[in-house]
């Protein structure tokens, strides 16, 4: 009888170490997957957010706490919507933090779809060359907190030149009151006049 007492301890001793290194080797696994993860991946899983939760906020380098929805997420920006502002491009480098419910903090850190190629090679540049060709009227915040509006006449690699006028009006040569070059990476965030969308 003791024998069996003395095995079936060694037994129960022997499975809750085997438990133990099996979740201390779960845990480690876990913590190299997150160590992988990039915030545009963490930004995609929000793309299929629920709308009952409160939206999240993301705190831009111009000091500006944007509160809205992830609509769109490129290789190096993403795309905000809601009612009142309308869609917004905010590019990652400008991001200083992004606040949400915990559960969706904890769902983005989940592994995500697969995204599509394309959309990790839609830069921020690419999207600035897409509002150029539709002609789209905008608001330019920048980094030190002024904002520039008008329409952006041309994108080059890493800068933009916007051709000023009052915003919500369209572009004409007798509206314009200046030309501005904006390198990208002073750019804290772009509204898209009313109506526009990134589609």
């Amino acid at each position: 009888m003791r024998w069996d007492r003395f095995f079936d301890d060694l037994e129960s001793q022997l499975a809750s170490e085997w438990e133990a290194e099996r979740a201390a080797l779960d845990t480690e696994a876990e913590r190299l997957r997150l160590s992988r993860v990039a915030l545009r991946e963490r930004l995609s899983v929000l793309v299929e957010r629920e709308s009952e939760s409160a939206p999240p906020s993301f705190e831009v380098a111009d000091g500006t706490v944007l509160v809205a929805d992830v609509s769109g997420v490129g290789a190096d920006w993403v795309a905000l919507s809601d009612a009142r502002s309308g869609a917004l491009v905010v590019p990652f480098a400008s991001i200083a933090a992004i606040g949400m419910p915990h559960a969706d903090i904890l769902r983005s850190a989940r592994p995500a779809p697969a995204r599509s190629i394309l959309a990790d090679r839609m830069t921020f540049g690419f999207v600035i060359r897409d509002l150029v060709r539709r002609r789209v009227s905008v608001s330019v915040h920048l980094s030190h907190g002024r904002m520039l509006a008008g329409t952006i006449d041309r994108a080059g690699a890493d800068h933009l030149d916007i051709a000023l006028h009052e915003p919500g009006t369209p572009r004409r040569a007798s509206e314009v009151t200046g030309h501005r070059v904006v390198p990208f990476g002073a750019v804290a965030w772009i509204r898209l006049d009313s109506g526009a969308t990134l589609a």
